[in-house]
């Protein structure tokens, strides 16, 4: 046996725990708790993303079973489905929204040199949401159609290395435009949005501030064409327009001037209309920033995948999105210790392998590269040959 850490401890050595000290001390109610802390907490539900548990049963009789191993793990406190569900539902939801908010910078710092896809200095953020299908029976607080209930998940994601920056969860509800109340604007940064975010008073709030948005116009819309900028039909660029919007009550939400990009993608065979308020970048890159918005729908299916975001352990509004914070977390440790470690394995690949070694006290590195590591060892076999050549 190996000497060391469990592979457990070793991957929550890489949270910065006086931030998550610090966060604790952030909220009140929370400070005096000592038969089981809120980093015990932690811990239960990344180990239940970590392990693809589905239900508090599940935490509690897995943990259990490896109860001499839980203090050198990082537990000090009982393992138990009540008092786990009694934290998930009352204890501060945003404690565990500010620690994610920690390791999003840390991560962001590791991943700030990453291609993805366009050559562009700036930071580059794409936004959309996804739906959350719930019971109706256990979640009557996010009623959104007849007999269906749901959440909402609008996320910011910067496109060097698909970190979540910026998740908001509302009701199915919600339009998708209203989040650009909320998403923090960087100066300087691009924000790539599909046609939902056709919101003109709002998208002005990003020209204030600055900031430059790329989103998916809709052919509807009525507009005055100041000039034409000159295009490769090569390209699969049709027209590049600087225009100014026609309609009164959409002109007095957006005064500016705005462009508007027509092009053709011959490979999937269908047109875009992209608007967009900066009038530096070629016509072609703004296809192809566009083209990059597609990580974040790949983010979301990665969660989907491999993070318990579809089965909650609890109903209460804090309960879900306690879970769900706690497994944006653990996407971006995984992330994190990807980056680190220079791991050759996709995020997806280093999950499946921490579910089965999380309580092995073997090495993390060894434990992630063997895998990769070729079998050099000569085979010796015991069984005699039947005949002698």
């Amino acid at each position: 046996m190996v000497r060391g850490e469990i592979v457990f401890a070793q991957l929550m050595d890489f949270l910065p725990r006086p931030a998550f000290v610090a966060c604790v001390r952030r909220y009140p109610g929370v400070r005096k708790l000592r038969g089981f802390s809120c980093r015990d907490q932690f811990l239960c539900m990344a180990f239940a993303q970590l392990s693809f548990r589905e239900s508090l049963r599940d935490v509690e009789s897995c943990l259990r079973a490896m109860q001499p191993k839980l203090y050198h793990a990082g537990f000090r406190g009982k393992i138990s489905r009540s008092t786990l569900a009694y934290a998930n539902q009352h204890r501060d939801w945003r404690i565990y929204h500010d620690f994610a908010q920690v390791l999003i910078q840390q991560a962001r710092l590791l991943y700030s040199q990453e291609p993805f896809g366009v050559a562009l200095e700036k930071t580059a953020y794409a936004l959309d949401s996804t739906v959350i299908e719930l019971c109706l029976s256990l979640f009557p607080w996010a009623h959104s159609q007849r007999q269906k209930s749901a959440v909402k998940l609008h996320t910011l994601v910067d496109l060097r290395g698909n970190i979540p920056c910026f998740i908001r969860v509302t009701t199915a509800k919600t339009p998708d435009c209203t989040v650009l109340d909320h998403v923090p604007i960087e100066a300087g940064a691009y924000y790539v949005m599909d046609r939902g975010y056709n919101d003109y008073q709002r998208l002005h709030r990003l020209t204030r501030a600055g900031a430059f948005f790329v989103v998916r116009g809709k052919t509807n819309l009525t507009f005055t064409r100041c000039r034409s900028r000159p295009v490769d039909a090569d390209s699969g660029v049709r027209s590049d327009q600087i225009i100014r919007l026609k309609d009164r009550r959409t002109r007095c939400k957006y005064p500016d001037r705005l462009r508007r990009i027509h092009y053709y993608d011959s490979e999937h065979e269908k047109r875009f209309l992209f608007i967009t308020n900066d009038f530096q970048l070629p016509a072609i890159a703004i296809a192809n920033l566009y083209r990059c918005r597609w990580q974040v729908e790949l983010f979301f299916k990665w969660i989907k995948q491999n993070l318990r975001v579809r089965h909650f352990m609890g109903n209460s509004p804090n309960a879900v999105k306690t879970q769900i914070w706690i497994a944006i977390s653990t996407y971006v440790l995984v992330a994190i210790l990807k980056k680190s470690l220079q791991l050759p394995q996709s995020m997806s690949e280093i999950l499946q392998v921490l579910s089965v070694t999380l309580f092995e006290k073997t090495s993390l590195n060894a434990a992630l590269f063997s895998q990769n590591q070729p079998n050099d060892e000569p085979l010796i076999s015991n069984q005699l040959r039947l005949f002698d050549l």
